[in-house]
């Protein structure tokens, strides 16, 4: 879970409360961030039958406003953004010319001027700089790096409604899954979004960074009867494989496309520009020669990132994402193939530790959950 980063590791503004529940702590992405409590496989189970709460602070947030605030964020990103409502939510990407991923975003529409993109931690600064680059000429349209103002909490499982709604006088039912509302939780002013990373039904709670002790404190309070329990980034990680969404860094990057990624679905087909739009409809007409899919290992064995994937013997990817899943109980993972190995069933081999092992490919999401 750990990645290099240079100068000293920032910290959100919960980083005391981990510590005081004896959070282990790891780098990730340049911050300071809790990986587990009670275990991985615990917390996860409890997101799945219960519900978790996460720290997601480090996450940042961009917003871009003026009259021609849309156009803007047209240009930059993949999915069709004039079909968003004010309140209503996206998933999209941010791509280069070639149709890459510079990163994958949350659009939030906060009105007919004025837009919130949710970008990964790791990419703040490098989003920043791009969206400021390729927003120019697009007529009136700046783009502000937010990120100082929000401390970001995710509840996610299936107690989570029940849970949130005892400290809001928002009527959580009323939201949408991809919408969100504002109003007070435990009395401080926030923006609740029914949006998640785990495959749960969940919100996501932006409130000022001075105020968010007091309300994770609230919400575990809240939801102790419910049996929430703080969780890390391990149950993230584990949580979203097992609902087949994708990390950046891992399963895209600015090497792979949003069509080789498997995610066509949030491009906006009917736009008549975008940045990468020709590379991506043209992989769309013609076929990507790669394309990401799901496998489950046949035999007795975990896949991990990094590890070498062949067909018919001969190399021909790499495993992006990989575990052995607390929920599903299977060795699960998502590689790189070539796009006539892609079918359901087709087998394929990863190598581990030398040796290779039988996987075959299967349909995403892994899990669903039930409605």
């Amino acid at each position: 879970m750990s990645l290099p980063a240079p100068g000293p590791l920032k910290k959100t503004p919960l980083n005391a409360r981990h510590r005081s529940l004896g959070a282990r702590m790891v780098e990730f992405g340049g911050w300071d961030m809790p990986v587990e409590y009670s275990g991985i496989a615990a917390e996860h189970m409890a997101v799945r039958t219960r519900a978790g709460l996460f720290d997601v602070s480090h996450m940042g947030e961009i917003e871009i406003a003026g009259r021609d605030a849309l156009a803007a964020v047209q240009h930059i990103t993949s999915n069709d953004a004039s079909r968003l409502a004010t309140n209503q939510i996206q998933y999209s990407a941010l791509t280069t010319p070639q149709g890459t991923f510079v990163d994958d975003v949350l659009v939030y529409k906060l009105g007919d001027e004025h837009f919130m993109l949710v970008v990964n931690a790791s990419n703040i600064i490098k989003d920043f700089h791009w969206i400021t680059e390729h927003i120019a000429g697009q007529g009136d349209a700046v783009a502000v790096n937010t990120s100082s103002r929000y401390a970001l909490l995710a509840l996610q499982g299936p107690a989570a409604r029940e849970v949130l709604q005892t400290l809001t006088g928002a009527n959580l039912e009323d939201v949408k899954y991809y919408w969100f509302t504002t109003g007070e939780v435990a009395g401080v002013r926030s923006t609740i979004s029914r949006t998640g990373y785990t495959g749960e039904d969940g919100f996501e709670v932006f409130v000022p960074p001075g105020s968010a002790e007091r309300v994770w404190d609230a919400v575990l309070t809240a939801g102790k009867a419910a049996g929430a329990v703080p969780a890390g980034l391990g149950a993230r990680d584990t949580l979203r494989l097992e609902a087949a969404m994708r990390l950046y860094g891992n399963d895209m990057d600015e090497s792979t496309t949003v069509v080789e990624a498997d995610l066509g679905w949030i491009v906006g087909w009917k736009k008549t520009e975008f940045l990468g739009f020709d590379r991506l409809k043209q992989q769309k007409a013609e076929g990507p020669p790669r394309k990401l899919v799901g496998f489950e290992m046949l035999e007795r064995a975990i896949a991990r990132h990094g590890y070498d994937v062949y067909c018919d013997g001969a190399k021909a990817g790499v495993v992006t994402s990989g575990t052995q899943t607390p929920f599903l109980k299977k060795a699960i993972g998502m590689a790189y193939v070539p796009t006539d190995r892609t079918t359901s069933g087709t087998e394929i081999e990863v190598e581990i530790r030398g040796r290779r092992a039988r996987a075959h490919v299967v349909s995403m999401p892994f899990y669903k959950r039930p409605k």
